[in-house]
């Protein structure tokens, strides 16, 4: 962890209502993210994806529009990275390699690329390594064997205390604004990506703790 302290971009995942998105990209956030990945909780189709997208991009040029797929076939990727309301930001979920991923930026290297992993153990962040250089970031979030994400579960901190991933690095998973003060004295992710803990409903956030997590965040930075 270094001795310097600097405020982690934070990420608000799984929405599915356009004016709660502009909503929350009004709240001093770096990204939305859009869930791709069919039959899950906060899946959004092409069309809505579109308008989100398309809204933020008109309203918040700055923010990143994420979208989350798993194993995304090529058809799906050169309809979704084409036209208004594209995304400039595909985070990767599935079994993607770092061969794959390579492949992906190579091809559209005006999209950034993310990796997520899924720790189950703590030797599982090594797998970290073999993605540096084909990715423009990871984001680790904890294992769960009926979902890619959103559980709410959290990596043990311990597990990455001394991470060094010579890669951009988005910590995800029980995000809340009740654990940044213990979060960011013992690690120090370039991103944090917050999703279940601040529902009401998945798919739906409660703007409160949407603004008390950014608190949060800025409190525990000194802004």
């Amino acid at each position: 962890m270094s001795d310097t302290l600097t405020t982690p971009a934070l990420k608000i995942c799984g929405l599915t209502d356009v004016e709660q998105a502009l909503a929350i990209a009004a709240m001093d956030v770096q990204a939305i993210g859009v869930i791709g990945v069919a039959n899950t909780a906060r899946f959004v189709e092409s069309a809505r994806r579109r308008e989100i997208f398309s809204a933020l991009a008109l309203h918040h040029p700055s923010i990143k529009r994420v979208w989350v797929v798993a194993d995304p076939n090529p058809t799906d990727l050169e309809d979704a990275l084409a036209r208004e309301g594209h995304p400039t930001v595909v985070q990767l979920h599935g079994n993607e390699t770092p061969a794959r991923c390579a492949a992906l930026r190579e091809w559209r290297p005006d999209i950034a690329w993310w990796k997520a992993l899924r720790l189950r153990e703590a030797n599982d962040v090594t797998t970290a390594k073999h993605y540096v250089g084909s990715v423009d970031a990871l984001l680790l979030d904890a294992w769960n064997p009926k979902q890619l994400g959103g559980t709410g579960h959290r990596i043990p901190l311990d597990w990455i205390s001394n991470q060094n991933h010579d890669v951009a690095w988005w910590l995800a998973g029980g995000i809340s604004a009740e654990w940044i003060p213990e979060l960011l004295k013992d690690v120090s992710p370039d991103g944090l990506d917050a999703s279940s803990r601040l529902e009401i409903k998945p798919g739906w956030k409660d703007l409160q703790k949407v603004k008390d997590l950014v608190e949060a965040i800025q409190h525990s930075q000194g802004l």
